[in-house]
């Protein structure tokens, strides 16, 4: 049903300048997260929400059996900064235990926990049903001066090949609203993004994100007072356990935040992600690289051979454009030229006799590393895991990654070739909807389990793989972005954020859209050597593309690299829109990353095609306001310095003569 007195603003915010302060979270919600945890997970009995989670077993509601329940408690310090609690309850008559594992972080306002079922008794348990992850009930604050208004959620679209994938949303939640969110065929993020930024007044607000590569759902229900009941879980349960069976949530994690706006607790969210969530090979960060490839074949691998690799890797390195990797895309199996073919994992030896190795040796040999293609999940007709493992497959199609069998299989071939071929990064991708085919396989006991195995199983598989290469970066793709969730996002990264690429006001808005939660992404291929082509499609990760068909393609490379480089150190900051999101052609977009520690940051800027304007004013965010700023406009060698206050209140001025045309303008601190 459509959800009543719902208002959705897709322009919404007007910005304006803030005096400025490093990003830090502040006693208030520190403060505000430690009672929480407190109340919820340490067992203080005044805790302010009740229950956090629910469930219904044998048609009886939680909250009336786990008081009746036998409950323990215990708590550990994993490190400095994070306290881990484990809450247990089991019910005495069908030996149900149920587990919270929850973790509080001590330098960041935020929490997060996961629940656990586990039939501990020799018999089928009763159903299990509507188990909610999160089940809260939030109360609006009341109306103080200027500080009025309803709840507001602050939510973005997710990844659909379009040109407003990750797209900003406002949903006014008044008297009555519902509002309804969740994953689309079985893949996390191909509907609603899983993170949410609920403000409850103007300077009070929680961040609520949810960890499932599978298919979720959650509502957002406001009664006709003050009231708001938030909860989310996997869309689909109602299962009996067997003996000794045991089941998971979706991971919850809560982020508090207290003073200044909704934008700045969003920066509080990119630091927790960068400190406790990013995967950090080595013990750093996540690098920040520009890779090569061979065009043949739009780009994928079905035209690609050995030999022509090699010519396109010396025509880079003849140009002085050295890669940080090789990009080698889907099609290097035997696939008749079509590279969706998937289920023969085995080098295609007609058009690479001596295996992906000889040219990753050729790669390495020159200090370039590797990255390639797999999706271990799909299987196509006539292929080898069709025709010798059918037993393996969903609907003839879908790697069940429940069944054991297929999973220590999969796991095995993987990391075989990987050695075998020697990779240093590994892609997944998954091109299809799953849910229809785990529901198919589902008894009417037994709902939600096949989508349970598959993504426990999927954990696991990414988690063993990452054990057995702790030194390889793992690109998390599905269809561009359809698999972004908060526990997809602690094992990989997306390096394409959305199949819909190349088209640069579509690419810039995704852009946008998706810095406000993921601190580390990929741009698409500089494909054109323009600069506002190449300036749309920066990002952490950035391919550049070199056309041999194309005598005069590659000489602008060069400097477009370089502004890159410039540019590219600045991305981990803090992200401020500078104006509002749009997908219309005649406006100006532009945003801020800051990185106060350091001094530094970049403001990029486009003047869109149709946009009458030759110039603009940004007022800019994070500043010092008594600090001077030395600002280069990467278009003008000359230096300008501004003051802190002058940039926070007055404005940066940026003119743009090209239509379309992009600008580039980077500022430091003078010490």
């Amino acid at each position: 049903m459509e959800p009543r007195n719902l208002a959705i603003v897709t322009v919404f915010w007007v910005l304006s300048a803030h005096a400025a302060a490093a990003i830090e979270p502040n006693r208030t919600e520190l403060n505000e997260s430690h009672r929480w945890a407190a109340a919820n997970f340490a067992g203080d009995s005044q805790t302010p929400w009740g229950p956090f989670f629910s469930f219904s077993y044998d048609d009886k509601p939680s909250s009336e059996l786990l008081k009746t329940w036998q409950f323990r408690r215990t708590s550990r310090n994993l490190d400095e900064n994070r306290i881990e609690y484990s809450l247990a309850w089991s019910d005495p008559k069908t030996k149900l235990a149920v587990r919270c594992v929850g973790i509080e972080y001590r330098d960041f306002p935020n929490v997060e926990w996961t629940l656990y079922f586990k039939n501990l008794g020799d018999t089928d348990s009763p159903i299990l049903t509507d188990i909610q992850a999160i089940d809260v009930q939030l109360q609006r604050k009341p109306a103080t001066g200027s500080d009025e208004g309803e709840f507001l959620l602050h939510h973005s679209d997710g990844s659909r090949t379009l040109s407003s994938d990750y797209q900003p949303r406002a949903t006014v939640l008044g008297p009555g609203a519902e509002k309804r969110v969740g994953a689309i065929g079985g893949r996390s993020t191909g509907g609603d993004f899983a993170y949410f930024n609920l403000a409850l007044s103007g300077k009070e607000g929680l961040i609520v994100a949810i960890g499932w590569p599978g298919q979720w759902a959650g509502q957002f229900v406001r009664d006709h007072a003050d009231h708001l009941q938030v909860r989310m879980g996997q869309e689909l349960i109602r299962c009996k356990l067997l003996p000794g069976e045991e089941i998971r949530t979706p991971l919850i994690a809560l982020q508090f935040w207290n003073g200044g706006d909704w934008l700045r607790a969003q920066n509080v969210w990119r630091r927790w992600f960068i400190a406790h969530n990013l995967r950090k090979p080595g013990g750093k960060l996540p690098p920040q690289q520009w890779c090569g490839a061979a065009t043949i074949g739009g780009g994928l691998m079905e035209g690609v051979t050995e030999e022509n690799s090699k010519q396109y890797i010396d025509a880079y390195l003849e140009m002085g454009l050295k890669p940080d990797f090789w990009w080698m895309d889907a099609g290097w199996y035997p696939c008749g030229g079509s590279w969706p073919n998937t289920g023969t994992w085995e080098v295609d030896k007609t058009r690479f006799p001596n295996g992906i190795r000889a040219i990753s040796d050729y790669l390495h040999q020159k200090g370039i590393k590797t990255i390639l293609w797999f999706e271990p999940e799909r299987v196509a007709p006539n292929t080898w895991l069709a025709n010798n493992h059918p037993e393996w497959l969903l609907g003839g199609c879908l790697v069940d990654f429940g069944n054991p069998e297929a999973w220590n299989w999969m796991v095995d071939r993987v990391d075989s070739l990987l050695v075998s071929e020697g990779i240093d990064i590994f892609r997944q991708d998954f091109n299809m909807e799953p849910l229809p085919h785990w529901r198919a396989n589902d008894a009417a006991d037994r709902q939600g389990i096949t989508e349970m195995r598959h993504v426990t199983g999927l954990l696991n598989f990414w988690d063993e793989l990452l054990r057995r290469h702790p030194g390889m970066l793992y690109d998390n793709c599905a269809s561009g972005g359809r698999r972004n969730d908060l526990e997809s996002m602690r094992r990989g990264v997306p390096y394409t954020k959305s199949d819909y690429a190349l088209e640069p006001v579509g690419v810039q808005c995704e852009t946008y859209g998706i810095s406000l939660w993921l601190p580390y992404y990929a741009a698409t291929w500089m494909w054109n050597e323009d600069a506002y082509t190449c300036r749309s499609n920066m990002a952490h990760v950035t391919g550049a593309l070199l056309k041999l068909d194309d005598a005069g393609h590659g000489r602008q490379l060069p400097k477009r690299l370089d502004e890159w480089q410039k540019t590219v150190a600045n991305f981990y900051g803090d992200f401020w829109p500078l104006t509002p999101y749009s997908l219309e052609n005649n406006v100006w977009m532009a945003w801020q990353f800051d990185r106060p520690e350091k001094g530094e940051g970049v403001v990029q800027a486009f003047r869109r095609a149709e946009n009458s304007d030759a110039s603009a004013t940004f007022r800019l965010r994070g500043l010092e306001p008594d600090a001077v700023y030395v600002l280069t406009n990467l278009d003008d060698p000359v230096e300008t310095e501004r003051s802190g206050r002058e940039l926070l209140d007055s404005g940066l001025s940026v003119a743009i003569q090209e239509r379309p045309g992009a600008a580039i303008v980077t500022y430091r601190k003078k010490s």
